[in-house]
């Protein structure tokens, strides 16, 4: 037998550590599967360090680095303290929500008039009230909401042009999160994509070119997570309408980012939903948990008639908006409608002014002086993030801590309780304070100077 094998076979098996009265007490509190999948882990990791001639650890060590591997899925979803500056954070969950938002969500939870008419005792529709709002507040003839947009885009093409073309900007095939692609949506809805123009030139001529018998729609995609710069063209959305309507097929217009109307400070180039159907968009489809500032959904607000085949495809069952979902939106549009914007956290964090965040920053590093050296307020730059108005930065301030290894006061900031998110500049974790409500203020210095006195943070420590 050789050496590498005995140290595997010292190694105590899963069931073993079950049995054990240490392995009892950690099953009893993060429960028996998840412990038992955690052990699995760490004695394949041990069983494969051993075949390098590495000493197996005690069962304490083993069962603890368990417990720690279990307890990350036990402990479920947790709130963090975003000081990345970055104020849509997909990572982070983009939109946070209005506390209206969040109790409308909670009495959603139980038992509630979800699709149910109190009047009449029939049957209803789970998302008619949003529905109203939103052809209220922009105008559209009818609306539909779904669970994000993503499935509002899938299910649109599905429903108007299975094994029909598609007429898309060669410019226009963006990659949304997650490595999903425009034409990944189109093929999986069963249209079928025809590339018009050139990556950064697309004339209106270029899609009247490509317009025939076997078109099904024309799509128009805002590319809301970049910019195309220098020698570009883009046909304006009312030629494309035109070109769509004297064709007699639908000219539909994938917003993303989710603005409904013109607000002040957002650049001329983010299109709203209004302003898309004015010009002559059939159907508009954007996110909810973006610039809206609500929950995750898809919306699509346009023609009567074209949103009505929405409703009746069999897709639309498979994506539609979940009970607590639609109970947060109705709350952000009433929001909207009574034109109370910064109410919102997403519409405070961008209307606010320079002067405000370098207030919040003064604080912050005020209650961090004294205690903690190297540490100062410092101008930076916000974004809006989550695929939306690329490239516009937002004047910020935040407090610069300097320290040997930013990487791991980084890391051990994000395993805090709370947690807080920041960035890496240099030798320096910054906390832009953007982003950061007055409430957290407290919670972060704590967490900072926890997390100093932690460890040392050697200079070679990996995060």
């Amino acid at each position: 037998m050789s050496t590498d094998a005995g140290l595997r076979r010292r190694l105590p098996s899963v069931d073993a550590l079950l049995r054990s009265e240490p392995g009892r007490r950690a099953a009893d509190e993060l429960g028996r599967p998840l412990l038992k999948a955690a052990l699995a882990q760490v004695l394949a990791e041990a069983r494969s360090a051993a075949a390098d001639g590495v000493d197996p650890p005690g069962e304490d060590v083993l069962l603890g680095r368990a417990a720690h591997v279990a307890s990350i899925v036990a402990t479920g979803l947790l709130p963090v303290i975003n000081a990345t500056g970055v104020v849509l954070h997909t990572g982070l969950g983009r939109a946070p929500l209005p506390e209206d938002a969040i109790s409308h969500a909670m009495l959603a939870s139980g038992y509630g008039d979800l699709e149910i008419d109190r009047e009449t005792g029939r049957r209803g529709k789970r998302s008619t009230r949003a529905e109203r709002i939103l052809t209220a507040i922009t105008g559209a003839e009818d609306a539909l909401v779904v669970n994000n947009c993503a499935a509002a885009l899938l299910l649109t093409l599905a429903a108007l042009a299975r094994r029909k073309g598609v007429l898309v900007s060669r410019g226009e095939l963006i990659e949304i999160g997650g490595e999903f692609r425009i034409p990944d949506i189109m093929k999986a809805s069963g249209a079928k994509l025809v590339e018009v123009g050139t990556t950064n030139r697309t004339r209106a001529a270029d899609y009247r070119a490509a317009i025939d018998a076997s078109t099904g729609l024309v799509l128009k995609v805002h590319p809301s997570n970049y910019r195309v710069v220098g020698f570009t063209a883009s046909p304006a959305t009312s030629d494309l309408a035109t070109i769509a309507a004297k064709a007699g097929v639908p000219f539909v217009h994938d917003l993303g980012s989710g603005l409904l109307d013109r607000l002040p400070g957002v650049p001329k180039e983010e299109p709203s939903a209004a302003g898309s159907l004015a010009a002559g968009a059939d159907l508009v489809t954007f996110s909810g948990d973006k610039l809206l500032g609500g929950p995750q959904a898809g919306i699509v607000l346009g023609r009567a008639d074209l949103v009505d085949k929405l409703r009746r495809h069999p897709i639309a069952r498979a994506v539609r908006v979940d009970k607590m979902q639609v109970a947060a939106l109705e709350s952000v549009l009433l929001l909207h409608a009574r034109g109370r914007h910064d109410e919102l956290p997403v519409w405070r964090m961008l209307r606010e002014s320079a002067d405000v965040v370098h207030d919040r920053a003064r604080r912050l590093a005020e209650s961090l002086d004294g205690e903690l050296e190297g540490a100062h307020v410092q101008k930076t730059e916000a974004a809006v993030g989550g695929g939306s108005v690329p490239g516009q930065a937002l004047p910020s301030w935040g407090v610069a801590v300097r320290h040997p290894n930013p990487p791991s006061l980084a890391a051990r900031l994000r395993t805090a309780r709370p947690s807080v998110f920041c960035r890496i500049e240099e030798q320096h974790v910054l906390l832009d304070c953007r982003t950061v409500f007055d409430e957290q203020l407290h919670d972060i210095a704590r967490a900072v100077l926890y997390a100093l006195e932690l460890d040392e943070f050697p200079d070679d420590e990996e995060p």
